[in-house]
């Protein structure tokens, strides 16, 4: 691992005005679509969630004549891209940092094009956390600063191998985003088994992407909604291929991101450049070491609560999640349901309405107490 240096802010030893700025890489908006299949992964493990997700297939068929199928569906983070960045921005000021913050949707450009339009004084990079299929599975990648003028068209070239992956293709988009010295190449998460396949299979997966591609992977990711067991096997990937770590927070919710970069760099370009000449300096903030249970539930809790204030209007969380029909149209599922949603949404929504309660929420405050153990 090259000159990477983890700091906690709980440590008397850590003290952030070393630095000049702060950099907050990987959150999420409303222009992210999250995947359902979980649901899956969940209810091979639950059989109560199992019998829900079986009863609403059955009703699904019914009424459409087809099965449901969950990789079809998503949901989307609460937070408009405006939200999201001030979150982040304001996090980061009141370290008494300058702010840097990019956002990166999966496989969408739109949060931070929308806000260069909106004030190109902010000097929002574009960014984008692209979904890549690689051998049985898919990895993601996170592209920080594409070049504006080219951004649209690279957008484009991305989602295209995404959907029709060629040998090759992929080393030379890499090599192509690369030769420009002012975009990040993170592999975020490496060590996360996101699509199910088994942990030694998603393993040699990243190992066979790093063989074929680590040449243009600038950085890899410590995840600030995984679990510190998982981050540190990033860190000894990263000792393993001489490659500097740099923080990603991963925010869908409204919690800021738990982990910061520390920079003296003064704009987005200079701080890509200290990570490609293997200089980064993480923050990890002082939430990261609650429970991960606790701060995984309060996150989807916050995704479940209506959101009077979202973007384009979609107030309760039936409106913010979606699947595509047999024909092709896209549906969210409030208006599949109409007046009668299913066991399981019914189901979701009692827990949520009890778990607002205070009694509730003291019970399972405690329940889930602890901290995550954070330790090099």
């Amino acid at each position: 691992m090259k000159e990477t240096r983890i700091h906690f802010q709980w440590s008397p030893q850590t003290d952030p005005s070393w630095f000049q700025s702060g950099v907050s890489l990987h959150s999420h908006t409303l222009h992210s679509r999250e995947s359902l299949d979980f649901f899956y992964r969940i209810a091979a493990k639950l059989a109560p969630v199992r019998y829900l997700l079986r009863r609403t297939e059955a009703r699904y068929k019914a009424a459409y004549g087809s099965a449901l199928d969950l990789n079809r569906g998503w949901w989307t983070p609460p937070l408009a891209p405006l939200d999201a960045f001030t979150i982040e921005f304001d996090q980061i000021k009141n370290l008494g940092l300058a702010p840097m913050v990019s956002l990166t949707d999966h496989d969408d450009i739109e949060a931070p094009m929308s806000l260069q339009a909106v004030d190109a004084s902010r000097r929002v990079p574009i960014s984008v956390e692209w979904t890549v299929p690689f051998r049985n599975t898919h990895l993601h990648v996170g592209i920080h600063n594409l070049r504006p003028s080219r951004a649209r068209s690279t957008m484009s070239r991305l989602l295209e191998h995404a959907a029709n992956p060629r040998e090759g293709a992929l080393k030379e988009i890499l090599a192509a985003l690369h030769a420009s010295p002012e975009t990040l190449i993170v592999f975020n998460h490496a060590m996360w088994d996101e699509g199910g396949i088994g942990i030694s299979a998603h393993r040699a997966a990243a190992f066979d992407f790093l063989a074929q591609c680590g040449e243009y992977v600038h950085a890899l990711e410590l995840n600030g909604l995984r679990p510190w067991v998982e981050n540190k096997q990033v860190i000894q990937l990263a000792r393993a291929w001489s490659k500097p770590l740099v923080a990603g927070g991963d925010r869908h919710a409204v919690e800021p991101n738990t982990m910061l970069n520390l920079t003296q760099a003064a704009g987005f370009p200079a701080f890509v450049d200290e990570v490609r000449h293997g200089n980064s300096n993480i923050l990890i903030t002082t939430p990261y070491r609650e429970a991960h249970a606790k701060r995984i539930f309060n996150n989807t809790l916050d995704v479940l609560r209506p959101c009077p204030d979202h973007g384009f209007g979609w107030t309760e969380w039936p409106e913010r999640v979606f699947y595509t029909l047999e024909d092709g149209t896209v549906a969210s599922l409030a208006s599949m349901w109409g007046g009668r949603p299913p066991g399981m949404a019914s189901l979701l929504t009692g827990l949520m309405r009890l778990v607002e309660q205070p009694h509730i929420r003291g019970v399972l405050r405690h329940a889930v107490s602890g901290t995550e153990e954070v330790l090099l």
